[in-house]
Protein backbone atom coordinates (compact mmCIF):
# COMPACT_ATOMS: atom_id res chain seq x y z
CA UNK A 1 0.00 0.00 0.00
CA UNK A 2 1.25 3.79 -0.68
CA UNK A 3 1.13 5.67 2.68
CA UNK A 4 1.07 9.42 -0.10
CA UNK A 5 -1.61 11.18 1.56
CA UNK A 6 -3.66 12.71 -1.49
CA UNK A 7 -5.12 16.23 0.53
CA UNK A 8 -7.98 17.22 -0.89
CA UNK A 9 -11.42 19.47 -0.44
CA UNK A 10 -14.42 19.32 0.46
CA UNK A 11 -17.57 21.85 1.47
CA UNK A 12 -20.26 21.93 3.63
CA UNK A 13 -23.67 22.72 2.87
CA UNK A 14 -22.78 25.91 4.17
CA UNK A 15 -20.13 26.64 1.96
CA UNK A 16 -17.26 26.05 4.25
CA UNK A 17 -13.76 24.12 2.76
CA UNK A 18 -13.06 21.24 4.53
CA UNK A 19 -9.49 19.75 4.22
CA UNK A 20 -9.12 16.48 4.63
CA UNK A 21 -6.48 13.34 3.66
CA UNK A 22 -7.55 10.47 2.11
CA UNK A 23 -5.34 7.25 2.79
CA UNK A 24 -5.60 3.57 2.01
CA UNK A 25 -8.33 1.34 0.55
CA UNK A 26 -11.15 -0.39 2.25
CA UNK A 27 -14.26 0.46 4.14
CA UNK A 28 -14.39 4.27 5.10
CA UNK A 29 -13.48 5.48 8.17
CA UNK A 30 -13.51 9.37 9.23
CA UNK A 31 -11.19 10.41 12.03
CA UNK A 32 -12.67 13.15 14.28
CA UNK A 33 -10.35 14.92 16.66
CA UNK A 34 -11.05 17.12 19.78
CA UNK A 35 -10.01 19.76 21.73
CA UNK A 36 -6.69 21.85 19.62
CA UNK A 37 -6.51 18.79 17.03
CA UNK A 38 -5.45 19.29 13.61
CA UNK A 39 -4.97 16.41 11.06
CA UNK A 40 -1.35 16.02 12.47
CA UNK A 41 -2.93 14.78 15.45
CA UNK A 42 -4.10 11.23 13.87
CA UNK A 43 -1.88 11.46 11.16
CA UNK A 44 -0.14 8.21 12.54
CA UNK A 45 -3.32 6.44 13.19
CA UNK A 46 -4.26 7.20 9.87
CA UNK A 47 -1.42 5.49 8.50
CA UNK A 48 -1.93 2.60 11.22
CA UNK A 49 -5.62 1.93 9.51
CA UNK A 50 -4.45 2.74 5.81
CA UNK A 51 -3.90 -1.00 4.97
CA UNK A 52 -7.41 -1.81 5.64
CA UNK A 53 -9.38 1.00 5.98
CA UNK A 54 -9.88 4.17 3.29
CA UNK A 55 -9.45 7.00 6.11
CA UNK A 56 -10.59 10.48 5.74
CA UNK A 57 -8.86 12.37 8.53
CA UNK A 58 -9.82 16.03 8.18
CA UNK A 59 -9.37 19.06 9.58
CA UNK A 60 -12.66 20.54 11.74
CA UNK A 61 -14.15 24.35 10.61
CA UNK A 62 -12.06 26.62 12.48
CA UNK A 63 -8.17 24.95 12.17
CA UNK A 64 -5.96 23.80 10.18
CA UNK A 65 -6.72 23.84 6.49
CA UNK A 66 -10.39 24.20 6.93
CA UNK A 67 -12.49 27.01 6.69
CA UNK A 68 -14.97 28.58 9.09
CA UNK A 69 -18.65 30.28 9.33
CA UNK A 70 -20.35 31.99 11.55
CA UNK A 71 -22.36 31.92 13.38
CA UNK A 72 -20.95 28.41 14.72
CA UNK A 73 -23.90 25.36 15.24
CA UNK A 74 -23.23 22.10 16.17
CA UNK A 75 -25.20 21.34 13.23
CA UNK A 76 -22.78 22.95 10.80
CA UNK A 77 -20.33 20.09 11.92
CA UNK A 78 -22.70 17.77 11.39
CA UNK A 79 -23.01 18.75 8.17
CA UNK A 80 -19.38 18.51 7.36
CA UNK A 81 -18.93 14.94 8.35
CA UNK A 82 -22.21 13.96 6.51
CA UNK A 83 -20.24 16.21 3.29
CA UNK A 84 -16.90 13.68 3.93
CA UNK A 85 -19.78 10.78 4.33
CA UNK A 86 -20.58 11.12 0.81
CA UNK A 87 -17.02 12.25 -0.40
CA UNK A 88 -16.32 8.62 1.01
CA UNK A 89 -19.20 6.64 -0.57
CA UNK A 90 -22.21 7.23 1.20
CA UNK A 91 -21.61 5.34 4.39
CA UNK A 92 -18.67 5.89 7.05
CA UNK A 93 -17.58 4.27 10.06
CA UNK A 94 -16.36 7.32 12.88
CA UNK A 95 -14.10 7.54 15.14
CA UNK A 96 -13.35 10.75 17.50
CA UNK A 97 -11.70 11.61 19.97
CA UNK A 98 -12.63 13.48 23.29
CA UNK A 99 -14.80 16.23 22.28
CA UNK A 100 -14.62 14.62 18.80
CA UNK A 101 -16.19 11.56 20.40
CA UNK A 102 -18.71 13.70 21.20
CA UNK A 103 -19.25 14.94 18.09
CA UNK A 104 -18.97 11.71 16.22
CA UNK A 105 -22.39 10.85 18.39
CA UNK A 106 -24.14 13.20 17.80
CA UNK A 107 -23.99 12.80 13.90
CA UNK A 108 -24.86 9.23 14.65
CA UNK A 109 -27.97 10.45 16.75
CA UNK A 110 -28.38 12.88 13.85
CA UNK A 111 -28.79 10.15 11.59
CA UNK A 112 -25.86 10.15 9.28
CA UNK A 113 -25.26 7.24 7.45
CA UNK A 114 -22.89 5.25 9.93
CA UNK A 115 -22.20 2.24 10.19
CA UNK A 116 -20.01 2.15 13.48
CA UNK A 117 -19.09 4.68 16.15
CA UNK A 118 -15.43 4.40 17.91
CA UNK A 119 -15.07 7.28 20.55
CA UNK A 120 -11.95 8.14 22.97
CA UNK A 121 -12.73 9.10 26.26
CA UNK A 122 -16.04 11.69 25.84
CA UNK A 123 -15.34 14.15 28.07
CA UNK A 124 -19.24 14.05 29.51
CA UNK A 125 -19.31 15.03 33.02
CA UNK A 126 -21.38 12.36 35.31
CA UNK A 127 -21.07 14.28 38.86
CA UNK A 128 -23.04 17.34 38.85
CA UNK A 129 -20.47 18.78 40.69
CA UNK A 130 -18.14 18.65 37.35
CA UNK A 131 -20.96 19.79 35.07
CA UNK A 132 -21.21 23.34 37.60
CA UNK A 133 -17.92 23.35 36.65
CA UNK A 134 -18.22 23.53 33.45
CA UNK A 135 -20.61 26.59 33.16
CA UNK A 136 -18.32 28.24 35.00
CA UNK A 137 -15.90 27.72 32.88
CA UNK A 138 -17.86 28.03 29.95
CA UNK A 139 -19.00 31.85 31.26
CA UNK A 140 -15.11 32.77 31.32
CA UNK A 141 -14.33 30.96 28.23
CA UNK A 142 -16.67 33.36 26.40
CA UNK A 143 -15.46 36.48 27.94
CA UNK A 144 -11.66 35.44 27.16
CA UNK A 145 -12.77 35.48 23.61
CA UNK A 146 -15.24 38.16 23.45
CA UNK A 147 -12.06 40.23 24.67
CA UNK A 148 -9.58 38.24 22.34
CA UNK A 149 -7.47 37.34 25.27
CA UNK A 150 -6.65 33.74 23.24
CA UNK A 151 -3.36 32.93 25.37
CA UNK A 152 -5.46 33.74 28.47
CA UNK A 153 -8.52 31.19 26.96
CA UNK A 154 -5.85 28.25 26.04
CA UNK A 155 -4.71 28.61 30.17
CA UNK A 156 -8.42 28.23 31.03
CA UNK A 157 -8.71 25.02 29.21
CA UNK A 158 -5.65 23.60 30.17
CA UNK A 159 -6.55 24.28 33.83
CA UNK A 160 -9.99 23.03 33.11
CA UNK A 161 -8.78 19.28 32.28
CA UNK A 162 -5.98 19.57 34.98
CA UNK A 163 -2.81 20.82 33.70
CA UNK A 164 -0.71 21.75 36.71
CA UNK A 165 0.33 25.16 36.65
CA UNK A 166 4.35 24.45 35.43
CA UNK A 167 3.50 22.38 33.04
CA UNK A 168 1.02 25.58 31.21
CA UNK A 169 4.15 27.31 31.94
CA UNK A 170 6.49 25.13 30.21
CA UNK A 171 3.70 25.04 27.49
CA UNK A 172 3.93 28.75 26.80
CA UNK A 173 7.09 28.51 26.18
CA UNK A 174 6.71 25.58 23.71
CA UNK A 175 6.59 25.62 19.79
CA UNK A 176 2.89 24.55 20.27
CA UNK A 177 1.82 27.36 22.11
CA UNK A 178 1.46 29.91 19.22
CA UNK A 179 -0.92 27.03 17.05
CA UNK A 180 -2.71 26.67 20.33
CA UNK A 181 -3.65 30.51 20.31
CA UNK A 182 -4.51 30.25 16.60
CA UNK A 183 -7.11 27.78 17.26
CA UNK A 184 -8.38 29.18 20.94
CA UNK A 185 -11.79 30.28 19.55
CA UNK A 186 -12.36 26.73 18.87
CA UNK A 187 -12.69 26.16 22.14
CA UNK A 188 -16.21 27.60 21.97
CA UNK A 189 -17.02 24.72 19.68
CA UNK A 190 -16.00 22.36 21.79
CA UNK A 191 -17.61 23.59 24.59
CA UNK A 192 -21.30 24.39 22.05
CA UNK A 193 -20.59 20.05 21.55
CA UNK A 194 -20.16 19.12 25.11
CA UNK A 195 -22.67 21.86 26.78
CA UNK A 196 -22.19 21.33 30.22
CA UNK A 197 -20.93 17.58 29.29
CA UNK A 198 -24.04 16.29 30.84
CA UNK A 199 -24.23 12.73 29.22
CA UNK A 200 -26.90 13.12 26.80
CA UNK A 201 -29.02 9.97 27.35
CA UNK A 202 -31.88 10.47 25.03
CA UNK A 203 -29.53 11.20 21.87
CA UNK A 204 -27.16 8.16 22.38
CA UNK A 205 -30.67 6.02 22.81
CA UNK A 206 -30.96 6.90 18.98
CA UNK A 207 -28.17 5.64 17.54
CA UNK A 208 -28.44 2.54 15.78
CA UNK A 209 -25.06 1.87 14.88
CA UNK A 210 -22.86 -0.05 17.13
CA UNK A 211 -20.43 2.12 19.34
CA UNK A 212 -17.60 1.18 21.20
CA UNK A 213 -16.26 3.62 23.49
CA UNK A 214 -12.88 3.25 24.79
CA UNK A 215 -10.63 4.53 28.23
CA UNK A 216 -6.87 4.74 28.92
CA UNK A 217 -6.02 2.71 32.19
CA UNK A 218 -3.83 5.22 33.21
CA UNK A 219 -6.13 8.23 32.75
CA UNK A 220 -8.03 10.29 35.85
CA UNK A 221 -11.18 8.63 36.64
CA UNK A 222 -13.63 11.56 35.31
CA UNK A 223 -12.30 10.21 31.90
CA UNK A 224 -12.75 6.92 32.06
CA UNK A 225 -15.97 6.90 33.34
CA UNK A 226 -17.66 8.31 30.72
CA UNK A 227 -17.00 5.54 28.57
CA UNK A 228 -18.89 2.87 29.80
CA UNK A 229 -21.64 5.34 30.71
CA UNK A 230 -21.81 5.85 26.93
CA UNK A 231 -21.63 1.97 26.34
CA UNK A 232 -24.98 1.70 28.39
CA UNK A 233 -26.57 4.36 27.14
CA UNK A 234 -26.27 3.02 23.29
CA UNK A 235 -28.61 0.55 22.04
CA UNK A 236 -25.34 -1.23 21.00
CA UNK A 237 -22.44 -0.49 22.90
CA UNK A 238 -19.28 -1.73 24.47
CA UNK A 239 -16.66 -0.87 26.56
CA UNK A 240 -13.20 -1.20 26.49
CA UNK A 241 -10.24 0.21 28.53
CA UNK A 242 -6.95 0.18 27.05
CA UNK A 243 -3.83 -0.53 30.56
CA UNK A 244 -1.27 1.89 30.40
CA UNK A 245 -2.99 4.41 28.20
CA UNK A 246 -3.85 8.06 29.21
CA UNK A 247 -6.07 10.98 27.12
CA UNK A 248 -2.44 11.05 25.05
CA UNK A 249 -2.57 7.50 23.57
CA UNK A 250 -0.56 5.26 21.79
CA UNK A 251 -1.72 4.80 17.86
CA UNK A 252 0.08 1.60 17.89
CA UNK A 253 -1.66 0.54 20.71
CA UNK A 254 -5.18 2.08 19.33
CA UNK A 255 -4.94 1.72 15.72
CA UNK A 256 -5.68 -2.74 15.99
CA UNK A 257 -8.71 -1.96 18.30
CA UNK A 258 -10.31 -0.14 15.64
CA UNK A 259 -9.28 -2.09 13.51
CA UNK A 260 -10.82 -5.12 14.80
CA UNK A 261 -14.05 -3.25 15.81
CA UNK A 262 -14.38 -1.66 12.62
CA UNK A 263 -13.94 -5.34 10.56
CA UNK A 264 -11.63 -4.08 7.70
Amino acid sequence: MDDTYETTTTHSPDGTPIAYDRLGEGPPVILIGGAFCTRETHRELARLLAPRFTVLNYDRRGRGGSGDTLPYAVAREVEDLAALIAEAGGTASLYGLSSGGALALEAAASGLPVTAVAVYEPPFALAAERRAGNIAYATRLRELLAADLRADAVELFMTRVGAPPEQIAQARQSPMWPGMESVAHTLAYENAVLGDAALPVERLAAITAPVLAIAGGASPEWLRSPAAAVAEAVPDGRTLTLPGQTHQFSAEVLAPVLREFFGG
